[in-house]
C-alpha cells in the first residue's frame, strides 16, 4: 500500500508493531454489510475496511472486525428474539470490535456522529469511550481504553 490508501494501517502500525492486518475488504463485502444492516456504514469505517478487512491485536482480539463479521454480529444481536426482554435496542449501535471479555465497541448507526461507545454485556451499559474511530484505535492500542 502506498500514499493515502494506507492511512489507517500506517497509523495502527505506528502504535503497535504486533497488529495483524487482513487484506482489504472487497467492495461487494462492504455493500453486503450495508445491505444486511439496512443503512450505510460510517465513512471512516469504510475507509479503514478498504485498507484492511479487520485488525487483530497480538492476542487475537478484534480491534476492528471484518465487514462480514460486522454484518453477522450486528444482524444476530438485532434479530435475536430473546434480546428485547434483556437489552435496550441494538439498532442505534453499529458494533465493529470486541473487547475480548464479552463487551463490544460500537459507532452510532444512523446518527452522523463519529463517537465510539462500549456496550457492557453484563448490565447493558453503553458508555462513550472515544470521539472517533482514529482516537479509539490510538487509545485502545496505548491502553487508555482498557477492556
Amino acid at each position: 500500500m502506498e500514499g493515502a490508501s494506507a492511512v489507517w494501517t500506517e497509523a495502527v502500525t505506528a502504535l503497535s508493531r504486533t497488529a495483524v492486518f487482513r487484506p482489504p475488504a472487497a467492495e461487494s463485502s462492504l455493500a453486503r454489510c450495508a445491505a444486511v444492516l439496512g443503512h450505510p456504514l460510517p465513512k471512516d469505517l469504510v475507509a479503514l475496511l478498504r485498507e484492511t478487512d479487520g485488525i487483530e491485536d497480538e492476542y487475537g482480539d478484534g480491534l476492528i472486525w471484518s465487514a462480514e463479521n460486522t454484518a453477522a454480529t450486528n444482524q444476530g444481536l438485532r434479530e435475536d428474539p430473546g434480546f428485547p426482554a434483556l437489552y435496550m435496542p441494538f439498532t442505534p449501535l453499529l458494533f465493529f470490535a470486541d473487547a475480548g471479555n464479552g463487551d463490544l465497541f460500537a459507532l452510532l448507526s444512523t446518527i452522523d456522529r463519529p463517537d465510539v461507545f462500549t456496550w457492557n454485556h453484563e448490565n447493558d451499559g453503553r458508555t462513550w469511550v472515544a470521539p472517533n474511530l482514529a482516537t479509539y484505535l490510538d487509545w485502545r492500542l496505548t491502553g487508555r481504553i482498557d477492556p
